[in-house]
């Protein structure tokens, strides 16, 4: 990729980032999300044009709403950058694939959503893992030679998580959880998928303890966790599971 390339994602990636805060913010509510302007949270205000900058408005607005002073969430320049920074190094890693490139950084937005919903509602919209299942049937469609590939990266681990939801009667793991590994395992294939499971038991593990040792209750967001092991597999996957097979001598 040149520099026009990346200066082009970078764009686009700040303003789908804003477009994520819009999702994370309306979607547990209900809200309309795209005829609906944005606007103050407080007072209702519609921002005008230059109000609604990404990044570049909070900044100069010093965080504030140009109406009634009230505070603006920090969150929305934090999603903006890192969503921006996430699709340059998805770039800078597929950039000779452009398919590759596109649906992988539509998958971290998606993500980024998702991890951030779930975090405070515990609960995962349907909306947002069908998009991710609709990036893995034009990844399909584009690869129907890896079709059995793909089709068990879909049902390995979400009929797993099936089987522990019927069995907990939903108390173990919740149908969000099911529906999202099932989405992106037909996105990034079985070995990736079963991949950014262990990853994301791995962190969730890890977090959770620290969590609960500080005050925290038992109940478990999984959605976070599965997200950041679904892109880090998603992103390193392939070179990851070669080095481990190498390490063996397989």
């Amino acid at each position: 990729m040149n520099i026009i390339a990346y200066i082009i994602l970078a764009v686009l990636g700040l303003c789908v980032g804003s477009f994520c805060n819009v999702l994370i913010f309306r979607l547990p509510k209900g809200e309309e999300f795209i005829k609906t302007p944005s606007h103050c949270m407080a007072c209702g205000h519609k921002l005008n044009w230059y109000e609604n900058i990404p990044l570049i408005s909070w900044l100069i607005q010093g965080g504030k709403c140009r109406s009634c002073a009230e505070k603006i969430s920090a969150q929305y320049p934090i999603i903006e950058a890192i969503n921006t920074g996430a699709w340059l190094l998805t770039g800078a890693l597929f950039g000779e694939d452009l398919l590759k490139t596109v649906l992988y950084c539509a998958l971290f937005s998606l993500l980024t959503v998702i991890a951030v919903i779930d975090w405070r509602t515990f609960e995962i919209p349907n909306g947002l893992n069908l998009a991710i299942f609709i990036l893995g049937v034009i990844r399909l469609a584009t690869d129907l030679g890896n079709l059995k590939l793909y089709l068990i990266g879909m049902l390995c681990v979400s009929l797993f998580f099936l089987i522990i939801w019927f069995v907990t009667g939903g108390a173990g793991i919740g149908m969000g959880d099911v529906k999202l590994m099932g989405a992106a395992g037909l996105l990034i294939g079985w070995k990736n998928i079963v991949l950014g499971l262990f990853v994301g038991c791995i962190i969730g593990a890890v977090i959770h303890i620290i969590r609960m040792k500080r005050g925290a209750g038992r109940r478990l967001a999984f959605g976070p966790y599965l997200a950041a092991g679904i892109w880090l597999a998603a992103l390193f996957g392939s070179e990851a599971i070669a080095w481990y097979i190498g390490l063996f001598g397989f």
